[in-house]
């Protein structure tokens, strides 16, 4: 008798401990939706980089692994320290473990967009915006690629789908100048 409430406690503790991890997930799935919601209608640029900032928290660190979210902070600082091969090793290790996490694909990209590797990069951000259609920084990625690339109207529609999630962000502004430079190659 005693040996089977062992294993009822054991289980209920299990099932309570998952249960607060998922809720947690769930709450953090909830929060995102609303701080979507709150930077779309943004109406001045400083309340919406606030916004941001949390949307950014929250795809940055991990649902479930600290260990993931530590591992994202430091591939994270060699890419800003210019170390991006630690960084692509690290981020790559980090979608190895968890391939549904956005972020870590999200990150991979950018370290290969500063390689040059662009093509890898389009397609991380490809399996980011798969992950996270939300997703305005691996949009505005995208432009900047395309931008490099030269097929500017490419970078057009990948900043306009991060401003219709994203209304007041800075990255939008380039639009109207590449709007601009097809006019001038067009003469």
């Amino acid at each position: 008798m005693n040996k089977i409430r062992k294993i009822f406690f054991l289980n209920l503790i299990f099932i309570l401990s998952s249960f607060s991890l998922n809720s947690e997930i769930i709450d953090k799935k909830i929060n995102l939706k609303d701080l979507f919601i709150e930077l779309k209608n943004a109406e001045y640029t400083y309340d919406a980089k606030k916004i941001e900032n949390k949307i950014w928290d929250i795809w940055s660190e991990h649902n479930s692994n600290e260990k993931l979210t530590k591992a994202m902070t430091l591939g994270t600082k060699h890419m800003s320290n210019g170390d991006y091969i630690a960084a692509y090793s690290i981020f790559t290790k980090i979608i190895e473990k968890d391939p549904k996490w956005a972020e870590g694909w999200n990150k991979r990209a950018t370290v290969s967009f500063l390689m040059g590797n662009y093509e890898n990069s389009l397609k991380d951000i490809d399996e980011t915006l798969l992950r996270e259609p939300r997703h305005f920084g691996a949009l505005s990625g995208m432009g900047l690629i395309y931008i490099n690339l030269n097929q500017y109207e490419e970078a057009i529609k990948s900043y306009k789908a991060a401003k219709e999630i994203y209304p007041l962000i800075e990255s939008g502004k380039i639009i109207i100048e590449l709007k601009k430079l097809i006019k001038e190659l067009e003469i």
